[in-house]
């Protein structure tokens, strides 16, 4: 028996379309323009750059759309990652952030199969995960109404290993950390720089 062919969308199915966006501040916009809260996002840098300050200054900004869960797999609940919680004042996000501790990826994905699961999922870091390119693409397919955020090492000034280049091309939002300053290419416009520690930035340039 033949396949169906889907029905092709016409161009007033497209401009009739609607979508979720995500609640972003016009900081935020000007960095990352205006994103639907759904898809993959990639953020990448070297250790020492502000990663996980702009983590969790972007988590702080996302929970305006609705609960965060942020996955500690490389990391964990340690004190470095306490500091950095107290360092973004998150104290109060309770109920809107969700920390997990190195919950391994057969977790999640139950935790994420739940009913009423955040939709927005933070992973540091890619590399732990193990994914190969096509265990990503299954994540993707699986869970396509859920934002997902990949924290990942960087090799120079590109994500470091195979699925990690592929998941940077394949995602809507590109985030390259550096000397405390995050620069974006998203499908949704923006593009202005962000300081995410501007005592940090200004230190560095005066030296």
């Amino acid at each position: 028996m033949a396949r169906r062919i889907k029905r092709a969308l016409s161009i007033n199915d497209i401009y009739n379309m609607k979508f979720k966006d995500l609640n972003l501040d016009a900081n935020w916009q000007a960095l990352l323009g205006e994103p639907e809260a759904s898809g993959v996002w990639i953020m990448w840098g070297n250790s020492g750059n502000g990663k996980t300050s702009f983590a969790l200054q972007l988590a702080k900004e996302l929970t305006k759309t609705g609960k965060v869960i942020i996955n500690t797999l490389e990391e964990g609940a340690r004190k470095s990652f306490q500091l950095a919680v107290i360092r973004t004042h998150l104290k109060g996000y309770g109920r809107k952030i969700m920390v997990l501790n190195r919950e391994p990826l057969d977790e999640l994905k139950e935790r994420l199969r739940k009913p009423k699961a955040p939709k927005i999922c933070m992973i540091d870091s890619f590399q732990y995960t193990g994914l190969s390119k096509n265990e990503y693409k299954e994540l993707k397919e699986e869970f396509h109404d859920v934002l997902f955020i990949f924290i990942s090492h960087a090799e120079g000034k590109h994500p470091e290993g195979r699925p990690a280049k592929f998941v940077r091309y394949d995602a809507d939002v590109k985030i390259h950390i550096e000397g405390y300053v995050a620069t974006a290419v998203s499908r949704y416009g923006g593009g202005e720089p962000y300081h995410i520690w501007p005592e940090k930035v200004r230190e560095l340039n005066n030296n």
